[in-house]
């Protein structure tokens, strides 16, 4: 786990720009949620609108909304490929991506079209610090 001014996120995760999270599972597939810096920027999340188990997405795209105190925000896939599966139990308590952002709270799983491809448009390792701290001073400038 690396931290970056009070921000957690696990080493072997990707980021996307939109601050999704990639995991690669043992299976192949991608688990997808939102990473620390969003959740806490967002606030507590009220709503999500999920997308449907079966479509398919492109890396970039819009897939969802995403509602908090402070804002409606979009949910983009980081990945492109077939939506394997939708984390349900959000419909119930859409706080989880605020409380467990890189466990129970994930968004979505994707069966990938284009991984290998992919990953190198995603923040990971030594690319994370420097992203991360621009995204922080950028949101400071805002308020």
């Amino acid at each position: 786990m690396v931290s970056i001014e009070g921000y957690n996120f696990p080493d072997e995760l990707y980021y996307h720009k939109e601050h999704a999270w990639v995991k690669i599972e043992s299976d192949g597939t991608v688990r997808v949620g939102m990473n620390d810096f969003y959740q806490k920027s967002a606030g507590d999340t009220t709503y999500i609108d999920l997308p449907f188990e079966g479509d398919e997405v492109s890396q970039g795209e819009t897939c969802g909304k995403i509602q908090s105190a402070k804002w409606v925000g979009k949910f983009v896939s980081p990945v492109s490929g077939e939506i394997a599966k939708v984390n349900s139990e959000l419909e119930d308590d859409c706080t989880l991506i605020n409380k467990s952002p890189y466990e129970k709270g994930w968004i979505m799983m994707v069966k990938p079209s284009n991984i290998d491809e992919e990953l190198k448009q995603l923040y990971h390792g030594a690319h994370l610090e420097p992203w991360i701290k621009k995204e922080i001073e950028d949101a400071e400038k805002k308020k």
